[in-house]
């Protein structure tokens, strides 16, 4: 392969990398540029063009043969990925002019696309590990809360957890095969060996882990809690999906076996109750939002019940539709400069009377996650129980569909809060932002499109 197709190939990856290097560069010549945002902005608005053109392309390659491949599915997922940070990006310009926030954003980014592309086990892991560890700074980064640095250190600590407990699954799954290739994983999903199946369990555990599937989920919370309002919202959205684009990598379409069917549907089980039953008793917004992102956690592994192309639609219709939402949430949350005392569910007593625009917004993206029709989170939901009994899974998706009706009260709670709630004296109107704007239409245009044609994203793959 010549030069300019392993350059095309990667084209999504190299721009976000240029996005970082003129970063520093600006960074040592003029020291804590104050357009570094501009330069972060049209770096993921480049990488998003080009992935969205590899994908109309359908372009297939194979530059480094055994350990990266890009096809119009993984250009699809890295589109996904990108555009989902463009409006966090948005909304991050009015809290952090620092170069280092824009640095370490876009180089989770390159770790998110790199593992969607990874043949390889050492490759998936590094794009994992490159996805996760500027996140754990960018926890800390902010420093709004006393508790922050506490919060950070938890996700650091349970991360490198999931980061041990992958490199032992991909040891055994290497000793049983001598292979490092992903096909290794599938192939080990019908093997009956004490060995692979040990392996394989190792790897979904850190993958639950590090998307915060009960009982993995304690970090979660906190780090939600702890970090700024943009750095919530890109990891309950971006590091969400690299993860279950990760696991979509690794199962392919090998259909799962026992006894891993009862881990892959118990555990999301008990996190969709969980989150959806915890979420109900939060006082703060973005704690309220970790809970929420547990359950659609189980949703989403949920999803690789099924087996055939079912499963890569109920996955990446779910992930997309889900980000949408969590950002459009985010780009309206009121915030003051007291941050603890804004978090509070109070806080947005009769935000209708102050910002309708915001409390619209706001009650759009709680109804589409509670998944209820036309908004586009029903069809995610409906795409993943379809998937689950095809799968012959009836069972549990009775149950998941019982589940999903408990996260119904804490999203209409939030709506009561908005419409029915009167504001206090000492909650004032609050000018929108006009990059908040922005980023909240960037993200209501594909909810819009999605709600009424979902077959304009499904017939991609």
């Amino acid at each position: 392969m010549n030069w300019y197709d392993v350059v095309k190939a990667m084209l999504p990856e190299h721009l976000l990398l240029a996005g970082m290097v003129i970063l520093l560069t600006l960074e040592i010549l003029r020291g804590r540029p104050r357009d570094g945002f501009v330069v972060a902005f049209l770096a993921l608005a480049a990488a998003a063009a080009a992935a969205l053109m590899l994908h109309v392309e359908s372009y297939t390659a194979a530059p480094f043969s055994g350990h990266f491949s890009v096809g119009p599915d993984a250009s699809l997922a890295k589109f996904a990925l990108i555009a989902l940070a463009l409006p966090v990006v948005l909304i991050s310009r009015d809290d952090f002019a620092e170069t280092r926030y824009y640095v370490l954003l876009l180089a989770s980014l390159y770790g998110a696309c790199l593992l969607v592309s990874s043949d390889s086990l050492p490759t998936l892991f590094l794009g994992l590990e490159l996805m996760s560890m500027p996140v754990y700074a960018l926890v800390l980064l902010a420093q709004l809360r006393a508790d922050s640095a506490e919060a950070a250190l938890k996700y650091l600590v349970l991360g490198g957890t999931a980061t041990a407990t992958f490199l032992m699954g991909v040891a055994l799954l290497y000793g049983w095969s001598g292979s490092m290739s992903t096909a290794v994983f599938a192939a080990a999903l019908g093997s009956s060996d004490t060995l692979p199946v040990a392996g394989v369990v190792l790897v979904v555990a850190s993958l639950f882990l590090k998307a915060a599937i009960v009982p993995f989920h304690g970090w979660a919370p906190d780090a939600y809690e702890g970090a700024s309002v943009p750095v919530t919202a890109f990891m309950a959205t971006i590091i969400k999906a690299g993860v279950l684009f990760a696991a979509l990598r690794l199962f392919e379409t090998a259909p799962v076996t026992r006894p891993l069917v009862d881990v892959l549907a118990v555990l999301p089980l008990v996190s969709m109750i969980w989150g959806n039953v915890a979420a109900i008793r939060q006082t703060s917004f973005r704690r309220m939002i970790a809970y929420s992102s547990i359950a659609h956690a189980g949703y989403l592994f949920y999803a690789l019940l099924g087996a055939g192309p079912g499963r890569a639609q109920a996955v990446i219709f779910y992930v997309v539709v889900y980000g949408i939402m969590n950002v459009l949430a985010f780009t309206v949350l009121p915030r003051g400069t007291d941050d603890e005392r804004s978090d509070r569910l109070e806080s947005l007593q009769g935000l209708y009377q102050r910002r309708p625009f915001a409390a619209i917004m706001l009650a759009i993206s709680m109804l589409s996650l509670a998944g209820l029709p036309p908004l586009p989170g029903f069809v995610a939901k409906f795409l993943v129980f379809r998937n689950v009994l095809a799968a012959g899974y009836t069972g549990y998706a009775v149950l998941g569909l019982v589940a999903s009706y408990l996260g119904i009260y804490f999203y209409l709670r939030v709506i009561q809060y908005m419409f029915m709630n009167t504001a206090t004296a000492d909650q004032p109107a609050g000018q929108p932002r006009r990059l908040a704007l922005a980023a909240s239409l960037l993200c209501l245009a594909p909810a819009i499109v999605l709600a009424f044609f979902p077959g304009w994203l499904l017939d991609r793959f």
